[in-house]
């Protein structure tokens, strides 16, 4: 198992460049199909296609494990048999829209291994034939959240992108299903939250807490069940969890829902759901090249069109 540390000569390099000056490599076609295909370490965390132009520091160390289990694919783990899992709603020579179904990351959490598939993966594999494009996150969703996520195909689209997001002139709407009557039809939550580090949720922020962050939301109820209700949820902020522990502090938990309950008893019978019942539904925006509005739309997933049928009946 070759192994090598980074050193001051080398640091700026690409991995894959970098790789192919190896004796043990030889070549950029090489280097590049071993990214691919999980057979490269840096710093014992696999690295997968976007990978391959990161820069070296100096002190990294690059292994090469010809012999890893569960590589003989190309790509990342599970890429070659999850490409049914990428659903695209737009593409144009800016971004990437993608429709992220349940249950899988936008893209690897900080501390989590490269070894599980994430949305971006199937993005970057998606664009793997085009010259110098690489998928750049510009929001992100939970990972057991549906619905819309947009990747820019350039730095300055990604720029463009996010400052609409901070700036709050994007259109984010969601749809949930949450427990209880909720009431009046229509309203705004607005609460100050912060970030528990340690705990890694979100909370109700005391008056007088520093680094509290104003999170905003609109709603109004779409269809009242007798013990349920699917809303439209549209985003003013983009705090994490934000929908789901706005609502679960009124006391209409998101169905589903596992972390933000605030006291609700669990989810029983028909109001039963495996996951969260939260769909990032419709995207609204300027384009960041031309300048003209975009509106997009992901259609309500079966679970939970299912879920919602249950709830009529």
């Amino acid at each position: 198992m070759p192994t090598w540390v980074i050193p001051p000569t080398d640091a700026g390099l690409r991995l894959d460049a970098w790789l192919a000056r190896q004796a043990d490599v030889g070549s950029r076609a090489k280097a590049s199909a071993w990214i691919e295909r999980g057979k490269v370490l840096v710093n014992g965390a696999p690295v997968g296609y976007p990978d391959a132009g990161r820069k070296l520091a100096e002190g990294d160390e690059v292994r090469l494990w010809m012999d890893r289990p569960g590589t003989a694919g190309t790509g990342p783990r599970g890429i070659g048999a999850s490409r049914h899992l990428l659903r695209l709603i737009h593409e144009d020579e800016a971004f990437v829209a993608a429709d992220k179904p349940p249950g899988l990351l936008v893209e690897p959490l900080p501390d989590h291994s490269r070894g599980e598939l994430t949305l971006i993966d199937l993005v970057a594999d998606h664009l793997k034939h085009a010259v110098r494009i690489r998928p750049l996150v510009v929001h992100r969703i939970d990972r057991d959240t549906s619905g819309l996520v947009l990747f820019a195909k350039t730095r300055a689209a990604q720029d463009a992108l996010k400052g609409q997001f901070e700036r709050r002139t994007s259109e984010r709407k969601y749809l949930a299903v949450v427990s209880g009557v909720v009431a009046p039809m229509r309203g705004t939550w607005r609460d100050q939250l912060v970030w528990d580090k340690e705990r890694l949720i979100q909370q109700r922020a005391h008056p007088r807490e520093a680094r509290a962050r104003e999170a905003v939301a609109e709603y109004h109820v779409l269809d009242q069940f007798d013990a349920a209700a699917a809303l439209e949820v549209s985003l003013v902020t983009g705090k994490r969890n934000q929908i789901r522990v706005q609502a679960g502090l009124r006391g209409y938990p998101v169905l589903g829902e596992k972390l933000y309950r605030f006291g609700a008893p669990p989810d029983r019978g028909a109001l039963a759901f495996p996951r969260q019942a939260l769909h990032a539904a419709r995207l609204g925006f300027t384009h960041p090249l031309t300048g003209r509005p975009v509106r997009l739309t992901a259609p309500t997933p079966a679970d939970l069109e299912e879920l919602l049928r249950r709830l009529k009946r």
